[in-house]
């Protein structure tokens, strides 16, 4: 207010107006700057998927077997080869279990696993994994459901992420989309 103080109201309103001015410039700086690091996250992240795409399933099954004395046990077998350029000692994947025709599955779980002695580049493994019966994949599913894997991350001998696709979320996505609409950006 002291530097208001002494002014005409034509002053008062020039002065109102410089600081606006000001702040406008300040927050559209910052939308930019969030902009550039939205778009450098973006790209990081389809280049990521891209990597992904080199660790493959080749082969994907679920069941419930019946074991002897511990009842009904889930099992995920899995072959998968690394195609990447990278020795991976965890695998992260969604899974899917699903009827063909049916639009809900019956089951769509993440799970991980933790490969002994690791993969190298160009070796095949084959899992069988045995689930938690008591998690969603203990849930009875018709003969006809067919499961489907997506590796989402993969991490490296070090227990750090080599790359995966959880880097530019779905929020990252609209937050940049409304910057870019908001300051009339259309890359």
């Amino acid at each position: 207010m002291a530097q208001l103080n002494g002014l005409t109201a034509e002053q008062v309103i020039a002065e109102a107006g410089r600081a606006k001015a000001e702040r406008e410039r300040k927050e559209r700086e910052q939308a930019l700057a969030e902009i550039t690091e939205l778009l450098q996250k973006q790209a990081a992240a389809i280049a990521a998927k891209e990597k992904l795409k080199g660790f493959e399933v080749k082969r994907s099954r679920f069941y419930i077997r019946e074991r002897q004395y511990s009842g009904k046990e889930p099992v995920i077998e899995m072959t998968v080869v690394n195609g990447t350029d990278s020795a991976v000692a965890r695998a992260f994947f969604k899974g899917v279990v699903a009827s063909p025709g049916r639009s809900v599955p019956w089951i769509s779980e993440d799970f991980n696993y933790s490969i002994r002695g690791g993969l190298e580049p160009g070796e095949e493994a084959k899992w069988s994994l045995a689930p938690n019966q008591f998690s969603a994949w203990g849930t009875e599913v018709p003969d006809d459901a067919i499961l489907t894997v997506t590796v989402e991350r993969l991490d490296g001998a070090d227990d750090e992420p080599l790359f995966g696709s959880g880097g530019f979320s779905e929020r990252d996505e609209r937050r940049l989309e409304a910057l870019k609409k908001q300051y009339g950006i259309q890359k």
